[in-house]
């Protein structure tokens, strides 16, 4: 499997999911996820998979400063309806790192670990995401504000050529390369992307 080789330079996530270590699938409850890992759930990597990784990541360390995040005890906020703009695709890559779903997740094992009703959608919330811990109630608001990393300008051209024109092999080269370059970029800048309140 090949894929670009900055995703194997951004920082990962690790958590702590009660859950997989009471059942035995993860030593110590100890759980890893990198950024590929969530390209290989949404399928593709784009600037909103970029963001809402970052969000996850940089939300979690100022809940999280002296310990591991708790997979299943974060309660997660969306300001949007689900089914607005990029909100489910996004949704996606915080429900698979914290384990927070809104009513499709898991229910529990006699009353302990359900994942069920810790994710809400239309929120009054001051920035487009808030994290919430369940244990202490603590809370982070999350902007993602990619606008600062434009895209290379060659893509006015190459979107439309590419989606509705017959693109070359050099012109679908050139697109994939400078749409990964602009993710790399994001991911690179976290500092100047992400927001926290």
């Amino acid at each position: 499997m090949k894929y670009p080789a900055f995703f194997n330079t951004v920082e990962a996530i690790t958590m702590y999911d009660p859950l997989s270590e009471v059942l035995g699938a993860f030593e110590e409850g100890k759980i890893c996820f990198s950024y590929t890992d969530v390209v290989k759930s949404a399928g593709h990597s784009c600037p909103s998979i970029a963001g809402a990784y970052l969000m996850v990541r940089e939300g979690l360390k100022r809940l999280y400063p002296d310990t591991l995040p708790l997979r299943g005890g974060i309660e997660v906020f969306f300001k949007e309806a689900l089914e607005e703009g990029v909100t489910g695709v996004v949704a996606n890559v915080f429900s698979l790192i914290t384990g927070a779903t809104d009513v499709w997740g898991f229910k529990g094992i006699n009353g302990h670990f359900s994942r069920t009703g810790l994710m809400h959608f239309n929120a009054d919330i001051a920035l487009h995401v808030k994290l919430r811990r369940t244990d202490t109630t603590a809370e982070i608001n999350v902007a993602y504000q990619p606008s600062c990393i434009p895209p290379d300008s060659r893509m006015d051209t190459l979107m439309p050529q590419y989606f509705t024109g017959v693109p070359t092999v050099e012109e679908k080269r050139l697109f994939a390369h400078l749409w990964q370059e602009r993710v790399a970029k994001i991911l690179e800048n976290f500092d100047k992307v992400i927001l926290l309140h």
